[in-house]
């Protein structure tokens, strides 16, 4: 059980309305999770029965696309009798016909642990190298589920291009997403774009595979119940699902300021590097990558990362939210720009050798 709050002025909505909607009983009591920065989440303790998750968008202006609960909730509907880590979904409602005035969804509860910045709670050493070991397992096991067999997932599969559309629309999302202090990307996203290479396949892909997303077997913190937060979620090339993952993965030598960004515990002792990830993917997917190769894996996911905190940034410079933990977005956004500057002149460097 992630530890949940209550819930700030700004995020709170009609629980009597949804308790109507929903039609399970009395809610007891609603708790919001602390954890993500885009949709929101919340706990729905139950009177009678056992307790629900409700996910829903914030309120302000969004990117086109984003935050499309209806979509969410197909994929883990479609997903679920193939992929054990999924949690089951119970409802689901669209804008138009919501109690609260947005698109909704409900889904059950999973009991177990949600590592965060820290674990918050006993792990060996041994057994964060086990659960890094899980977690590549699962990934591998994601990227093999056959979408062409599955309803409702197929559908997802634009064909190849994937990298091509990806590079063109988080480029667009920045231009979206500028304010007054947004860096001159040009050269990060020129060589992106002039770079990108032919899709490895189309398979099924998170695209925010964290361990903050994942959910823990109280019992075996080595064993990975349940996998949270399908927003970004669709069929395209397994090696941008990796990358966009390794963003996230800071590592006991990174800078101080990457330390800081850390919002996982993959410096906790026994936590593998991002090199072994990359070394263990490789080897049980059957795919392969050279340094080289990799470095456009590694430079697009931080762009994405550092768009993703640019659009949130966006939505705190203009008033959108209030939470002030989002005003740390926008020195981020800029050390990711120097970050994916730092990988490009190591790439050149070698090349130089």
């Amino acid at each position: 059980m992630d530890e949940s709050r209550p819930v700030r002025d700004e995020d709170a909505f009609d629980v009597a309305a949804v308790e109507a909607w929903l039609d399970r009983g009395p809610i007891a009591e609603v708790r919001q999770f602390p954890g993500g920065a885009s949709n929101l989440t919340y706990l729905l303790r139950m009177q009678d029965g056992p307790d629900l998750i409700l996910r829903r968008p914030p309120v302000g202006t969004k990117a086109k696309g984003a935050h499309d609960m209806g979509r969410e909730y197909r994929i883990q509907d479609a997903l679920e009798p193939v992929f054990p880590q999924v949690p089951a979904m119970a409802a689901y409602c669209t804008a138009e016909d919501s109690p609260i005035g947005s698109e909704l969804y409900v889904m059950e509860r999973l009991d177990g642990l949600i590592p965060r910045r820290d674990f918050g709670f006993p792990v060996s050493e041994s057994q964060a190298s086990a659960l890094c070991d899980a977690a590549v397992d699962t990934l591998v096991a994601l990227h093999a589920v056959d979408v062409s067999a599955v309803p409702g997932l197929a559908a997802l599969n634009k064909g190849d291009g994937y990298v091509a559309r990806q590079v063109v629309g988080w480029i667009a999302r920045l231009d979206d997403a500028r304010t007054d202090d947004t860096g001159d990307w040009s050269d990060i996203t020129g060589w992106l774009t002039t770079h990108q290479p032919a899709d490895v396949g189309q398979r099924m892909i998170h695209n925010d595979y964290r361990f903050d997303n994942m959910v823990l077997d109280a019992d075996d913190p080595t064993r990975i119940i349940g996998l949270l937060d399908w927003e970004l979620a669709t069929v395209g090339d397994p090696l941008m699902d990796l990358g966009c993952t390794l963003a996230y993965w800071v590592q006991g030598d990174d800078d101080e300021f990457f330390q800081l960004f850390r919002r996982q515990p993959t410096t906790a002792p026994g936590m593998w590097t991002r090199q072994q990830v990359v070394d263990a993917y490789c080897a049980r997917s059957g795919l392969s990558l050279t340094p080289a190769r990799w470095t456009f894996y590694e430079v697009f996911g931080l762009f994405r990362l550092a768009v993703i905190a640019q659009q949130i940034w966006y939505r705190y410079v203009h008033g959108q939210t209030t939470n002030e933990a989002y005003a740390a977005f926008g020195p981020a956004v800029g050390y990711l720009e120097a970050r994916c500057r730092q990988v490009l002149a190591a790439l050149t460097a070698g090349e130089g050798a």
